[in-house]
């Protein structure tokens, strides 16, 4: 026999358990009975918030990721402004003309790779920063913490170039060896 036991709710409460109990398999007594057994048992059910936490930790993991690729970005294209301005010399006045009907050209033919590439779902950035990733892990993060330009070692600074210090290159490789190693 079970114990009688009578409470008062608030009418919320009260509409939301009048609405429960009429669900098929299921009366007022038997949630209230479940209810106050979590209430006074909440280590026993913790799958609810197990999943929760799990689901918590891989959004959280997520963002970190999301946040890494951002610096990343964000240090590639200031590293490319800064060595594109260095090693830019002025156009002549004559020259630019032609150089901006160039410029406008070459654009365009970005603009539509970046467009082919979106469209057919290429992460061109997501590919190389994995390719680093899996054959330097802990790359980013070293230099990152160290306040040193991605890529670069501190010993050899003094035997760089201005440019090679600009792109964080090292010494001794070619545009296409880098793109051969799997380096951009």
């Amino acid at each position: 026999m079970k114990p009688k036991l009578s409470a008062y709710v608030s009418e919320s409460v009260a509409q939301r358990l009048e609405l429960a109990s009429k669900r098929p398999g299921t009366n007022k007594s038997a949630i209230i009975d479940a209810a106050l057994d979590r209430f006074l048992n909440p280590e026993r059910d913790t799958s609810g918030d197990a999943a929760l936490i799990r689901r918590l930790d891989r959004m959280n993991r997520q963002l970190d990721r999301v946040d890494r690729d951002l610096s990343i970005i964000a240090e590639t294209i200031a590293l490319f402004v800064r060595y594109y301005l260095t090693i830019t010399p002025p156009l002549p006045s004559g020259d630019q003309d032609a150089a901006r009907a160039l410029g406008r050209e070459r654009f365009e033919m970005f603009v539509a790779q970046v467009g082919k590439r979106v469209a057919s779902g290429g992460r061109l950035v997501a590919d190389v920063l994995e390719q680093v990733s899996t054959s330097n892990p802990d790359l980013f993060m070293r230099h990152l913490e160290e306040g040193a330009p991605l890529g670069a070692a501190s010993n050899t600074y003094a035997t760089q170039s201005r440019a090679q210090r600009a792109t964080g290159e090292s010494p001794g490789q070619s545009p296409a060896g880098r793109e051969e190693v799997g380096h951009v």
